[in-house]
């Protein structure tokens, strides 16, 4: 029988705990046999959820924890304080080997902090990044960070670089990935400090495909497969993103309910819009994983419903199953003193 990967999921974490969580992961060992799923948080609500569904008992296995992590609470503190809470009590099974990943949509802070604290980083790994597919016209892209690290240096954003191009190598399947930086302009001249150092860095790298500058605009195209940045830079992308997709859906939904003659087109065009749309929701892609740590660490939206949540549990068995962090470790190990980082 195959080994089985086990997952910790903050089960308490996110606007929808526990329905969504415990509803996502019984959906995840339902589609997946090698999985096993640790629901960690408060018991008695876990187990009410559990209750209403049937699936492999063995798959799925209730961890107490009785404090909770608010989402307005001081990160640092509240990790420190907060011992038995389903964040802390669940990464700590990632840090102890007893599970393999941990996925929480709850307090982004406190995953982040804890990731760092508790799981740890890879050996050589200077700033771990989030990293969140967002869909383009051409399919996903891979941000590289959206929320870890605000104050990024130049070799932090090259560790990015490195890290994003395995993760979409072998976790999307797409074969050499192009590698961009977040700039103003193509021009290599172009750019803040922190851009102008790290282009040239990039450029000497022979373990990935960089192609140069990005402009924001060109994003959605699907011009590269790794948008690398600072977290500052990547987080307001990230969130002009779904702010604008939410906007874009609710004009075409107002326009189409405008008169008789849109309505009656927006029977016929339903179908092919939803599934179009479907391409864009990030729920179909699980959440954003943070690299170079330890053990892997999974941050779903706030607002993540149980698809998102069995995506994001899925996600995890990808992960493992492609031996990430040996990939990543490897990686860093190329560019570490005494090696030739990559370069010739």
């Amino acid at each position: 029988m195959q080994e089985r990967i086990k997952v910790a999921l903050d089960a308490m974490g996110g606007d929808y705990a526990p329905e969504a969580t415990v509803q996502g992961a019984v959906e995840a060992v339902k589609e997946k046999e090698n999985i096993k799923v640790f629901l960690v948080g408060k018991q008695d609500a876990v187990e009410a959820e559990l209750s209403k569904y049937s699936y492999n008992k063995e798959q799925i296995e209730v961890v107490p924890a009785s404090e909770m992590i608010e989402m307005a609470e001081p990160p640092v503190m509240a990790i420190r304080k907060k011992k038995d809470s389903s964040i802390v009590v669940a990464m700590n099974l990632v840090k102890n080997h007893e599970a393999d990943a941990f996925v929480s949509a709850g307090s982004t802070g406190a995953v982040l902090v804890g990731g760092q604290l508790l799981v740890g980083r890879l050996k050589g790994v200077e700033r771990p990044p989030l990293a969140p597919l967002l869909p383009t016209e051409k399919g996903v892209t891979l941000l590289v960070d959206c929320g870890a690290n605000v104050d990024a240096r130049a070799s932090h954003l090259v560790q990015f670089a490195r890290m994003g191009s395995i993760y979409m190598e072998h976790i999307v399947g797409i074969p050499n990935p192009k590698v961009a930086i977040v700039n103003i302009g193509a021009e290599e001249e172009k750019g803040n400090a922190l851009v102008k150092e790290t282009f040239p860095l990039l450029k000497e790298c022979t373990d990935i495909n960089f192609i140069g500058s990005i402009e924001a605009r060109d994003i959605p195209k699907g011009d590269a497969d790794v948008i690398v940045c600072d977290a500052f830079v990547g987080n307001v992308i990230l969130k002009l993103y779904e702010g604008l997709a939410g906007t874009l859906v609710s004009v075409i939904k107002k326009g189409m309910l405008s008169s008789l003659r849109s309505k009656i087109g927006a029977v016929l065009v339903k179908p092919a819009l939803k599934e179009t749309l479907k391409s864009f929701d990030a729920e179909e892609y699980g959440g954003a994983p943070m690299l170079g740590l330890k053990g892997l660490v999974v941050k779903s939206h706030g607002s993540s419903n149980h698809t998102e949540i069995k995506n994001s549990i899925l996600q995890c068995a990808a992960f493992n199953e492609q031996r990430m962090n040996d990939r990543i470790a490897a990686a860093i190990q190329k560019e570490a003193p005494g090696s030739d980082g990559g370069r010739e």
